[in-house]
């Protein structure tokens, strides 16, 4: 009888890459915002999420290990920025965009919900769309040093909203599922 038999996953750079996200993510939630680290630590944060991926897929290290670590590395980076800006974003931001932020969430978590039960794991796409709302929200503390970024939290949630929907979309209406599916659109 032949069995199948896993792989063993071997450590490589994009990995290493995406836990120093993780424990970056960790250390912004001691600095104050103001703070010039603050900025330095959350921007090579923000270079590791962008390299770690593409240097698995150059150097053929590319795994779906990986792209759980690369998705709960997100997870982690992001809800660290909204706990460290949550309370400035309250203050700021006007009341309706609360309800707009609820529904984001909403639907990525029926999303995650679906993807779950569907394909019994975890699973976020690397969409086009969740890259774009990735790089949205990432900017934040940037615009934010410059103006009140309320337009700005807008669009972001605009996006963020047609994000969320693509993917959760893409688990109920797809059979096969790829995490680095571009889009809905996408065949294969």
């Amino acid at each position: 009888m032949i069995s199948k038999i896993k792989e063993k996953h071997l450590w490589n750079v994009a990995d290493t890459m995406t836990t120093m996200r993780m424990a970056a993510s960790v250390f912004l939630l001691f600095l104050p915002l103001e703070d010039i680290l603050f900025l330095v630590i959350y921007t090579f944060a923000g270079l590791t999420d962008v390299l770690d991926g593409y240097i698995a897929r150059k150097t053929g290290k590319a795994s779906e290990f990986g792209a759980r670590l690369d998705s709960i590395s997100d997870l982690l980076f992001y809800s660290v920025l909204l706990i460290r800006l949550f309370p400035m974003l309250y203050q700021t931001l006007p009341g309706e965009i609360w309800y707009v932020v609820v529904a984001v969430i909403f639907v990525r978590l029926t999303a995650y919900i679906t993807a779950a039960v569907k394909y019994h794991r975890f699973a976020s796409l690397h969409t086009w769309m969740n890259k774009l709302t990735g790089a949205l929200v990432f900017l934040l503390p940037y615009v934010l040093l410059v103006s009140s970024g309320v337009e700005y939290c807008w669009s972001v949630c605009m996006v963020a909203f047609a994000a969320s929907a693509e993917e959760l979309a893409i688990h109920l209406l797809r059979t096969d599922y790829l995490v680095d599916r571009k889009s809905f659109l996408q065949k294969k």
